[in-house]
């Protein structure tokens, strides 16, 4: 654990990346395999599960601290982190230990074997023998909400400094639905077996937003256009027989998509496609909303796949007869996507993404405004001979969105925020007029400069009327556009509305709050665009 600590204090302390990455390529150079294993799955979102409630935490923490539960609680929102909170009210540790990571996750996992009342005293008996900053980690990995500065591309990059491998190879390595429990560090990352998980996705090529004008990009008869449709980014993979559906997220969600056990019958085994899964209705996508209720449920009541059915949008083709495909250029992949999905049938829960005429940028321009009646956000843009890449590149890949909705309202509540923005107003509660009334709507906490955070800060802590909590009610005078991505109905409102995406987009010290928007206003963008 000490070796892990001083990773985290080298990475926590710098903000350069080469030198989170040199200190990452020692670690994986230098420590045990166990630990190297459980150091990649940390950073690629791979946690414990969790054994003990954060309510137990606080409440063992504040015994052994020698401090009333209600000092704990209060110093918690300061510090804006539950483990730092824990790892800093406790006293010293009685004794020292030199244990590894993999250690410390083993008691934490033997956890879930033992009763509750006795967790108590292995998790003190942990705290006695580590010091503050593994603690604070070991608290982290308690917890589950184990996020430190490091990106998954970065930590590949380490990854293939110390190993000697190509980045691109150890990132393909990394995906699918392995965990340190069914795999071993050389079986991982060591071993060649190419058929060593045959779910295994590819890792999946991000695009850059365009914020300049198209024309920047050169001329367009290099550039292939298609709808950025508003649905899951996911990869619909066919091997031995056997379907999976991967999210971008690397969530394996075979299961809430039925619809697509049927792809072994059509689609040739050793075949992945990348495209998007859409709610489908006639001849277009449905709104989000009407997808958003499958997105987090294991099994899809009957119903719901009545109402909601789905379908794969595609648009490359990476894997075509068990031959990775990504290193050909764009137009070739396309071209064979069109061949592969040319004689489905019409009933199949696959189709290719239509691809967008592109003549001219001015021409496409008006095209991209049109975008809302196709149910889509806007356009992707994508260089006719690029290969598909492993995350984010810029160049060859852009999203050119349609700008978004916006809407002024008044803020009426504020809320402290956590970690480094622990000490400063950040998460606001927005309100639309209904007649002579005030009705919240939504919240809201990005998008303002760290100047505008400073000084909205300063206004709540002189203008609070009442608090709730952590929740400040804030006389309402400051009005903020606020822009979101869409809007749908929602039962768990007050307004019965909910926003996609909302954040501050502008503070309107040109306005009062007579000027906001109303709840009818915001009826006609749903009818408009929901």
């Amino acid at each position: 654990m000490k070796r892990f600590s001083r990773l985290f204090t080298e990475i926590d302390q710098s903000t350069k990346t080469t030198v989170k990455t040199k200190a990452l390529a020692e670690y994986f150079t230098q420590a045990p395999e166990a630990d190297k294993l459980w150091c990649i799955a940390l950073f690629s979102g791979r946690r414990p599960k969790r054994a003990v409630t954060t309510t137990n935490l606080r409440e063992w923490a504040a015994e052994r601290a020698g401090i009333p539960l209600w000092l704990l609680e209060e110093t918690y929102p300061i510090v804006g982190d539950l483990a730092e909170t824990i790892a800093l009210v406790l006293p010293p540790p009685a004794q020292a230990s030199d244990h590894s990571l993999s250690h410390w996750i083993n008691v934490l996992r033997d956890l879930h074997d033992v009763p509750l009342d006795e967790r108590k005293p292995r998790i003190l008996n942990a705290w006695d023998q580590l010091d503050t900053t593994e603690r604070f980690l070991f608290n982290k990995l308690i917890t589950g909400g184990f996020r430190i500065g490091v990106s998954r591309k970065l930590m590949t990059r380490a990854l293939a400094q110390a190993t000697g491998q190509d980045e691109a190879v150890l990132a393909h390595k990394l995906m699918g639905g392995w965990t340190p429990e069914t795999t071993s560090y050389h079986a991982l990352i060591e071993a060649e077996d190419p058929a060593a998980d045959q779910s295994r996705p590819y890792p999946f090529y991000l695009a850059y937003q365009l914020d300049e004008a198209p024309e920047t990009l050169g001329a367009p008869e290099d550039w292939r256009a298609e709808w950025k449709w508003d649905g899951i980014r996911g990869q619909l993979i066919v091997r031995e027989q056997a379907h999976h559906v991967w999210s971008r997220g690397e969530e394996l969600m075979t299961d809430r998509f039925p619809e697509f056990a049927r792809a072994a019958d059509f689609l040739p085994p050793g075949t992945v496609l990348d495209g998007e899964i859409v709610a489908w209705e006639g001849t277009q996508p449905m709104p989000f909303s009407a997808l958003q209720p499958r997105i987090g449920r294991k099994t899809v009541p009957k119903k719901l796949l009545r109402e909601a059915p789905v379908i794969l949008l595609a648009y490359d083709l990476l894997e075509e007869n068990g031959a990775d495909l990504r290193d050909l250029p764009l137009s070739t992949r396309r071209a064979r996507l069109d061949a592969l999905l040319a004689d489905l049938p019409s009933d199949a829960p696959v189709r290719t993404s239509p691809v967008v005429p592109l003549a001219d940028w001015n021409t496409l321009a008006i095209t991209r405004a049109q975008a809302r009646d196709f149910r889509a956000e806007g356009l992707m843009l994508k260089r006719r001979d690029s290969p598909y890449l492993s995350g984010r590149k810029k160049g060859d890949w852009w999203k050119w969105k349609l700008d978004p909705l916006t809407v002024d309202a008044v803020m009426i509540y504020a809320q402290q925020g956590h970690g480094r923005r622990a000490n400063l107003f950040t998460d606001f509660t927005f309100a639309v007029w209904q007649g002579n009334e005030l009705v919240p709507f939504t919240k809201a906490y990005s998008g303002l400069t760290d100047k505008e955070f400073d000084a909205i800060t300063a206004w709540v802590r002189k203008n609070t009327q009442q608090r709730f909590g952590p929740v400040r009610q804030v006389r309402p005078e400051h009005v903020f556009e606020i822009a979101f991505e869409g809007i749908q109905p929602s039962p768990r409102h007050k307004s019965g509305l909910a926003l996609r995406f909302p954040r501050m987009s502008r503070w309107r010290h040109d306005k009062t709050p007579q000027d906001a928007n109303t709840l009818d206003d915001l009826r006609a963008l749903l009818a408009a665009y929901g």
